[in-house]
């Protein structure tokens, strides 16, 4: 599958300021710093569609992103990506108003066909158990992308996706991707895996 076209839309605070087109949405959640921007680049093969910086909580809107692919069945498409959780130094009134955006989104907002959310490989925190937990809870059954595997040796990544798995108290390796932004490794699996959540959101609309 091709990237014909990826371009920034728009960034968010109320559904007000939703894209007006109905199209199919993919969230991207995580903690602060996870790498949700880099990976967002990664799969769309962009060097900076989505801003990567090295301060947490820098976003602190919903972020949409217009995509176009050469799979016309289920393109375009919108990524949304959504601020980080779990970043302490914040200020207080922005960590209330992210609450609140960020649920309002995920449970009113019915073209939401699939929710990646990403942990880092080197060590799962409290935020990433509960915010599985209650994405799981409302209803969703994400993705989970473990970023950073390149900073693990080959022969420690297993090991160390199934303690992500055990953690998060998931059955298996499987129910996981391992992803690298800098090699793009994973991409076509967290493709394929966006692909089948689109399928079963479509069949069951």
């Amino acid at each position: 599958m091709k990237i014909l076209s990826a371009d920034f839309v728009k960034s968010c605070l109320k559904p007000a300021h939703y894209p007006r087109e109905h199209l199919p949405e993919v969230a991207f959640v995580g903690r602060s710093n996870v790498g949700k921007s880099s990976a967002i680049n990664s799969l769309l093969h962009r060097k900076a569609i989505a801003k990567v910086s090295t301060t947490p909580g820098k976003t602190q809107t919903l972020n949409f992103f217009r995509i176009l692919t050469s799979d016309k069945t289920w393109s375009p498409l919108f990524f949304v990506d959504l601020p980080g959780y779990g970043y302490a130094k914040a200020a207080r009134s922005v960590r209330e108003q992210w609450g609140p955006m960020i649920e309002r989104y995920l449970t009113q907002r019915a073209q939401l066909c699939a929710v990646v959310q990403l942990v880092d490989v080197r060590g799962v925190e409290a935020h990433d158990v509960t915010t599985l937990e209650w994405l799981t809870h409302l209803g969703y059954r994400p993705i989970v992308v473990v970023t950073k595997i390149d900073k693990l040796s080959r022969g420690r990544r297993r090991p160390a996706l199934l303690q992500v798995c055990q953690t998060l108290g998931l059955d298996n390796q499987e129910a996981v991707v391992g992803y690298s932004s800098k090699t793009n490794e994973g991409r076509q699996e967290l493709w394929s895996a966006l692909r089948a959540r689109y399928e079963s959101w479509n069949d069951s609309g």
